[in-house]
């Protein structure tokens, strides 16, 4: 226990201090706070640690969100910025990170072992405000935040499952039908969202294909909206290599459109929740954000839940300082194969 409230504290407070050095807010500006962390959620609760730390005001709302997977920190924005529409005049601080010193799996299952190879320790910080006054200097406005929960069927409930093994050894088990129901999910996703962002050409194509396989019963191919027409970046959860080589095959994108994705899940693994910020923060360090850029994050956990959220880039978006890129960005994207890098990549920007 000890280790692991060492751990959290470590990634918390190293992304809470760069974060309140380089907005310039103090903490006891802070009035809402949303923590989520998935595997470990000790008494008195993260939240309560950073309140403890950084002396937040006694009137500060904070939450704790546990066990919500590694779509948790979409779920923590939308919280933030619900409770911004209620609460005027203040800032909201989001921490999305994961805990590993408790949540390794000693045991023989394969199924419990897969996330051994994939999770890491990470975190992210972010503030939100609903101040007028913060938009000349705001990165990005929030624009829609759509999220989609499978738990009512019982396959995607137990698809990703903390457990014991016969021998009373604790991990969180991965089912074979995990890419399935992501699949599933992330079709339900998309097609709340695409009303909200895509062009009416496509909305129309993808109402007409619809429509004929309901109505008609008519054997057509689904149409897949162009969402290269909606969005200038995409952030996809870098929950393994196959997560997003089948969201890059079912969405149509280039290899340009993953590359944060996969240079994140190459240089820290699957950070869980905190994994979609690496990614944006890859895209800064690379000076691709423009304004007027449209940002879209999404993001799969347990439940089973898909959720989405985009930003709108307000300026042309410089990279902020102590960025867990700044000692590497020079060296990426390297090259891969088999999801290994190779030993003659090319520099690129």
């Amino acid at each position: 226990m000890a280790n692991a409230r060492a751990e959290a504290e470590s990634v918390m407070f190293g992304a809470l201090d760069s974060l309140f050095a380089a907005t310039g807010v103090k903490p006891k500006d802070v009035g809402i706070l949303v923590v989520n962390c998935s595997l470990f959620n000790p008494t008195p609760s993260l939240s309560a640690m950073i309140v403890n730390r950084y002396k937040l005001r006694g009137n500060v709302r904070s939450f704790n969100l546990g066990g919500m997977g590694c779509s948790a920190g979409v779920i923590a924005i939308d919280l933030a910025r619900d409770m911004l529409q209620v609460h005027r005049g203040t800032y909201a601080v989001v921490v999305s990170t994961e805990n590993i010193t408790q949540n390794w799996y000693f045991g023989n299952r394969k199924s419990m072992l897969i996330p051994n190879c994939l999770f890491r320790v990470g975190c992210s910080a972010g503030l939100l405000s609903n101040r007028g006054a913060d938009r000349r200097r705001a990165k990005y406005s929030l624009k829609h935040v759509v999220r989609t929960h499978k738990g009512a069927d019982d396959k995607a409930f137990n698809c990703v499952y903390q457990e014991q093994d016969g021998e009373g050894k604790t991990g969180v088990s991965l089912s074979k039908d995990l890419m399935a129901i992501a699949g599933g999910a992330l079709k339900t996703n998309i097609t709340t969202l695409g009303p909200l962002v895509l062009p009416f050409s496509e909305q129309l194509l993808f109402f007409a294909t619809l429509v004929s396989k309901k109505l008609f019963n008519a054997k057509v191919k689904p149409y897949i909206p162009d969402f290269k027409l909606a969005f200038e970046h995409f952030c996809i959860h870098a929950g393994g290599r196959a997560v997003i080589d089948e969201l890059e095959k079912n969405l149509q994108l280039q290899p340009v459109h993953v590359e944060a994705s996969r240079m994140t899940l190459h240089r820290f693994g699957n950070t869980s929740s905190s994994s979609i910020w690496y990614e944006l923060a890859y895209m800064e360090a690379k000076g691709r954000v423009r304004r007027g850029d449209r940002i879209w994050q999404i993001a799969f956990g347990s439940g089973f839940k898909c959720n989405s959220a985009v930003w709108h880039a307000l300026r042309n978006v410089k990279p902020s300082p102590s960025t867990p890129w700044d000692d590497c960005i020079d060296r990426y994207p390297v090259e891969l194969v088999d999801g290994f890098p190779t030993h003659n990549h090319k520099q690129q920007q």
